[in-house]
């Protein structure tokens, strides 16, 4: 029998109890033995939860009990969670989470700490899908090229409505939170900081890539408006919000940012709530993933893989899947090093001798011009649209901080960035 307790019962904690017991019989054979929930913690044992297993709001009873052999942990936060798996590894406990945020701040610290006991983290990055198994295991003889992911599932949701409805972001973000699909407070996932959070996880598994949030690129999709979504239509393209993560020689790219990508793309064809993640290795080629990025099930699913996993082996392996150095000599790409193709909307005067001056401001920061668009707006203005070759993200910036100097430049220019 393998013991465990859970600190966390909300949505994903209590999903695991009903799991484990409606798929008791299946989970067994699997696993080889029988995996019983003895324990859960949460922070108010005033609220009511509908799982039948005692309740605690003590996380000690947990940690100092030696008849739990697994602690799950599904609380959310990175300091105080980075203090309880620490202490439940010192003390020989495995450990699995669900939790992003403390594994993007501290994966390579909890991974020295759990040497061979066994820690695992499958429902940290895009709930039921698969995808760390996937790097770890199903992809390892392969350098991975490149991974780009739809890993936030809100996002997702409110690009896929402005897209087929033309309604505006704060539209659609209204009806997302009515749904249940995006918080009160939407910043975390509209702003990219979640897909972050993620992409570092995938990236460090890829790569070895030790990076914090505040190391990357990362823009949400706020910004995003319906003349940007005609101009995706026009020359069709979807817009998503993805994690990226690029090998260029010995340089990594990792970034969070909506972006212009074809149609004739797979992870174009990603709607609604779902994710879809992309991933390339030198040997395999494209494989792709998809499925449900969040919800209670499915995150659960996740999470009782890994302690089916852990039952059969017994002990641990490297947490990240691999012994140091994975490959030596990679480093993370600077932000302004990025290269690819970019969108750009100008509001303007609609008036001679614009776009001659934007071009020839583009020309000099060695930017150009692929795609060009127009679209008049009230008297005497017009949004200039226009696409460009691959560049680098140091010379959009520049030429957009001279642009937006111009006379006939009525709002900050807006920048996208396409993956061919």
């Amino acid at each position: 029998m393998l013991k465990i307790a859970i600190l966390g019962v909300g949505t994903v904690g209590s999903s695991v109890v009903q799991i484990l017991k409606d798929n008791s019989e299946v989970i067994k054979a699997r696993a080889g033995v029988e995996i019983v929930p003895v324990l859960g913690v949460v922070n108010n044992l005033a609220k009511k939860r509908d799982v039948d297993i005692p309740l605690t709001d003590d996380v000690n009873l947990a940690l100092n009990d030696e008849s739990i052999d697994l602690i799950v942990e599904l609380m959310g936060g990175v300091e105080k969670p980075y203090e309880i798996v620490k202490t439940a590894l010192a003390k020989g406990k495995a450990v699995v989470t669900a939790n992003k945020a403390l594994l993007a701040y501290h994966r390579y610290e909890l991974e020295e700490i759990a040497g061979n006991v066994p820690f695992e983290f499958e429902a940290s990055v895009a709930g039921g899908i698969p995808i760390i198994n996937a790097l770890r295991e199903g992809l390892s003889a392969n350098h991975i090229l490149s991974i780009k992911g739809i890993i936030n599932g809100t996002c997702n949701f409110i690009l896929t409505k402005m897209i087929n409805e033309g309604a505006s972001f704060a539209d659609v973000l209204k009806e997302a939170q009515e749904l249940g699909y995006a918080e009160a407070d939407p910043t975390f996932d509209v702003g990219g900081y979640d897909a972050a959070h993620k992409l570092l996880i995938l990236a460090s598994i890829a790569y070895g890539i030790d990076a914090k949030p505040e190391d990357i690129l990362i823009e949400g999709i706020e910004n995003i408006t319906t003349c940007d979504i005609d101009f995706a239509k026009e020359f069709n393209y979807s817009i998503k919000l993805l994690g990226i993560a690029k090998k260029r020689g010995k340089l990594v790219e990792l970034r969070v940012h909506p972006v212009l990508i074809p149609n004739k793309e797979m992870i174009a064809k990603v709607d609604g709530v779902m994710n879809g993640i992309s991933v390339v290795g030198d040997k395999v080629g494209e494989t792709m993933y998809y499925g449900a990025g969040a919800g209670g099930n499915a995150t659960a699913s996740a999470v009782i893989a890994n302690i089916i996993d852990i039952a059969r082996r017994g002990k641990g392996s490297p947490m990240l899947g691999f012994n140091k150095p994975l490959e030596s000599g990679l480093t993370l790409a600077e932000k302004n090093d990025i290269e690819t193709n970019y969108y750009i909307r100008l509001k303007v005067e609609d008036k001679t001798g614009v776009l001659a001056s934007v071009a020839s401001i583009l020309s000099k920061c060695s930017i150009s011009i692929e795609k060009i668009l127009q679209k008049p707006l009230e008297s005497g203005f017009s949004n200039l649209l226009l696409a460009t070759h691959k560049s680098k993200e140091s010379d959009i910036i520049k030429a957009l901080g001279e642009i937006e100097k111009l006379d006939f430049i009525q709002e900050k220019p807006a920048m996208i960035r396409i993956e061919q």
